[in-house]
């Protein structure tokens, strides 16, 4: 599967925003979707995922209770609703997808994924 992000942008601290990403060449209902993100100068660190239903998702600690990640398969499509964006939120985000037969299986581990999509720019003022 191909993905493709979109919806970055710079906001304000305490502002929102919302990433989407896309799939094609193959159903995004066929994969677990997990959302990572790289600031200036560090390593890239998980934010969030997604089982194939829906029903299973995952946070980081760093984002937990702000971002909510969702997904309508029906039209290959996985969202990252961000809420009380602070300056730390400032990164590349990265959408990543997982073959897996369980529908319910998350996963956080960057070597978990096998598709990645070119990453769209979130910068957040102060």
């Amino acid at each position: 599967v191909q993905l493709q992000a979109s919806g970055g942008g710079l906001a304000r601290a305490g502002g929102s925003l919302r990433l989407s990403c896309v799939g094609s060449g193959r159903t995004v209902s066929d994969y677990a979707i997990g959302w990572f993100r790289q600031a200036p100068g560090k390593e890239r660190t998980f934010a969030a995922a997604i089982s194939r239903d829906g029903d299973g998702t995952l946070y980081s600690e760093s984002v937990k209770g702000r971002f909510t990640i969702s997904r309508d398969n029906a039209k290959d499509q996985v969202y990252l609703d961000m809420n009380k964006l602070k300056p730390e939120d400032t990164a590349v985000y990265y959408c990543a997808a997982r073959s897996t037969t369980n529908r319910w299986s998350v996963f956080q581990l960057e070597n978990n994924y096998r598709s990645w999509g070119q990453g769209t720019q979130v910068t957040v003022s102060s």
